[in-house]
């Protein structure tokens, strides 16, 4: 029998409900935390993943949600006149910071699969047009897997903790391939395994929201980016990101390490990874 985490639609419809319990409600879908994959404090997580205040500043209120493991953004070299792609987009966090960067000129999409996070997004655009001025936002319903875009379409595609939610990952790696224009990057924050992580764990539901269950082995997210096509691939691997949800005492996080074997700890088995790549120009 095929459990709530192996089964493609069940992953699916599990997220949606998750996420969307945090854009309405601005709660866990676990718990009384702030996010499913963040601490308690929107704040805290992003000044820790590598935000800097002037960029938290001038987001409109509730878009972060403290759903970063990561600051793709930082290292995706945005440059005024690009359009970029940001997968799971959410309540708009990083497609707002990403559209300051290409300018007036440029373009920010976000595809999301959850019609609250659209909602909420969309809403947040009409703020972050009063304040910027900028009127070069978009916001899309769709499954990462099958994206609502033309073949190569956009510059750059960004994504924050989100590709290890979903339930076929060579799928969306090979989607981000298709959209992507020749020469186009790729700079993705991501949650990874260093280890298999005990079967116990993986099977709970809990930890599929919180983006542990999903998460696949380092040198497993680097296959799926090659074999879609994509090449020129870094990864980085980030320290202190697991350790602070442990800190900040997650009820999600926590939950997940009372199930872990005797004395182990979450960053034994799961990092903060950063991946850039790039489609090649032939």
């Amino acid at each position: 029998m095929t459990s709530e985490t192996t089964n493609p639609e069940a992953v699916r419809q599990k997220v949606r409900e998750g996420y969307g319990a945090i854009a309405r409600q601005g709660g866990s879908c676990c718990g009384p935390a702030k996010s499913c994959c963040g601490g308690g404090n929107a704040e805290a997580v992003a000044t820790a993943v590598g935000y800097d205040e002037a960029e938290l500043a001038a987001l409109p209120d509730g878009a972060n949600m403290g759903l970063s493991c990561g600051n793709p953004t930082a290292i995706a070299e945005l440059q005024p006149g690009e359009v970029v792609l940001d997968l799971g987009s959410g309540g708009g966090f990083d497609v707002f910071i990403a559209a300051r960067k290409v300018g007036p000129t440029g373009k920010a999409i976000g595809v999301d699969m959850t019609a609250d996070m659209l909602a909420k997004a969309r809403k947040n655009a009409m703020t972050f047009k009063e304040k910027s001025g900028l009127d070069n936002v978009e916001f899309r319903l769709g499954e990462i897997e099958h994206l609502p875009l033309a073949d190569s379409s956009v510059d750059v595609i960004i994504s924050n903790c989100v590709i290890n939610l979903s339930p076929d990952k060579p799928q969306v790696w090979r989607e981000m391939f298709r959209v992507l224009k020749p020469g186009g990057r790729v700079a993705v924050s991501d949650l990874a395994l260093l280890q298999p992580i005990p079967p116990n764990v993986a099977e709970m539901v809990e930890a599929l929201v919180g983006c542990i269950a999903g998460a696949v082995l380092v040198e497993e997210t680097e296959r799926m980016a090659r074999e879609a096509g994509l090449d020129n691939i870094t990864l980085t691997e980030k320290q202190g990101y697991v350790e602070a949800l442990t800190d900040w005492k997650d009820p999600l996080f926590k939950k997940v390490l009372e199930n872990l074997p005797p004395g182990a700890k979450m960053s034994d088995f799961v990092i903060s990874l950063y991946v850039i790549a790039k489609k090649p120009l032939a």
